[in-house]
């Protein structure tokens, strides 16, 4: 089975990592697994067709001009060609709006992936009622948690066309990482905290950097590190200087290889406002990290609250605060917590699991698309005697 999946990237989060390792696991299984990238004029972000390529995964751009360009619609319709693809697979707004009115006529299926919608601009608001709108229409669609499913069928999109299917990783590389960021061992006196996300106001990244400075008070030679970018960066940087400190917690950016730098933690923090299951969560508790994170979204399906790491409430400052200072102060506890999550992620959240479960969505709408040709070619032999 050949699947082309599409998608319009801001940078390499956790859509472009459930894509990525999709695209292993089915090119070992004997599938293939083709990429198609959005170009955009104003901000490529190319970095996902780039990792592709690096992997030997076929990949393609597909050049956009502002946010309405008909020329999409006919290279998406080249590309589905030239592809040969069976099935399309699109993730995010965009890509499922434009696959949408290129392909409708086609008769190639379409699945698409929910992965979440923040919906805190009004622009992007109106893009998410546009999505789910066309979503209606798709041969399957795909939640990721049960909150997505949940706005899924208040959109309107059928219960029988909608499957829950978590996120899953490749575990590989995430085995035997070396540090890419301490220079000290893990076992000395540096503690290091992190927080990987992007920089806006949907991840906490303003309540890490507070619950920070209130745990620095207790803890003054921890580093607190933010891998990630976005545009609440300037935000943030103002936000440590008022706190003074700078000298305790960064901002990186976006960084490659994040088994190493996953590797070079000794906490992980997810502060977010709104999820639905962050692939970063799941790299770091495959990493044998415990987390301490805000019970939104489905997180609290993967952060089992004293068996992998620590749970409190959204927006609580002081209560991410605490559960930072309850694992500084108690590295047995991280320890066992760190261990305990990597075989939850095995057992629960492999890159293998994932994928089986998108061959079962894929073949079912293959057959139903081959079911409803059957008999659209029977009706008009009927229509022609």
């Amino acid at each position: 089975m050949k699947i082309l999946h599409i998608i319009s990237s801001g940078g390499m989060y956790g859509a472009e990592a459930v894509i990525l390792n999709m695209s292993r696991t089915l090119n070992e299984g004997g599938h293939c697994s083709v990429l198609g990238v959005f170009s955009n004029s104003s901000n490529p972000n190319t970095q996902l067709h780039e990792s592709a390529a690096k992997e030997n995964i076929e990949s393609h751009l597909i050049p956009c001009k502002g946010q309405i360009d008909r020329a999409v619609l006919v290279h998406i319709r080249e590309l589905v060609t030239r592809t040969n693809a069976d099935i399309v697979h699109t993730h995010g707004y965009k890509a499922d709006i434009y696959a949408y009115f290129a392909l409708r006529k086609q008769g190639v299926p379409l699945v698409s992936t929910c992965h979440t919608w923040y919906d805190n601009d009004p622009f992007v608001f109106l893009y998410g009622v546009a999505d789910r709108f066309v979503l209606r229409s798709y041969a399957a669609v795909a939640a990721v948690s049960d909150e997505v499913k949940r706005r899924l069928l208040k959109a309107g999109v059928s219960v029988d066309n909608i499957h829950l299917v978590r996120n899953g990783i490749d575990l590989r590389p995430f085995d035997n990482a070396r540090s890419a960021l301490r220079e000290d061992s893990p076992s000395e006196s540096t503690p290091v905290v992190g927080l990987v996300g992007r920089l806006s106001k949907e991840k906490g990244v303003d309540l890490f950097i507070r619950a920070a400075a209130r745990a620095l008070v207790e803890f003054p030679r921890a580093r607190f590190l933010v891998l990630g970018e976005g545009p609440d960066r300037d935000k943030l940087e103002s936000l440590i200087d008022e706190l003074n400190i700078g000298d305790s917690l960064q901002l990186l950016g976006r960084l490659d290889n994040m088994p190493s730098i996953y590797a070079s933690l000794d906490l992980m923090v997810s502060a977010s406002r709104q999820e639905g299951l962050p692939i970063a969560i799941l790299e770091g508790m495959a990493s044998r990290l415990p987390v301490i994170a805000t019970a939104v979204g489905d997180v609290p399906t993967v952060v089992l609250d004293g068996r992998t790491g620590v749970l409190v409430s959204a927006e609580n400052i002081e209560a991410l605060s605490a559960g930072i200072k309850e694992l500084l102060r108690d590295t047995a506890k991280c320890k066992r917590f760190g261990v305990a999550a990597r075989q939850f992620i095995e057992k629960e959240f492999s890159a293998e699991r994932m994928t089986t479960d998108y061959l079962r969505v894929y073949e079912s709408v293959s057959r139903t698309s081959k079911a409803r040709r059957f008999e659209d070619t029977r009706s008009l032999g009927e229509k022609t005697k």
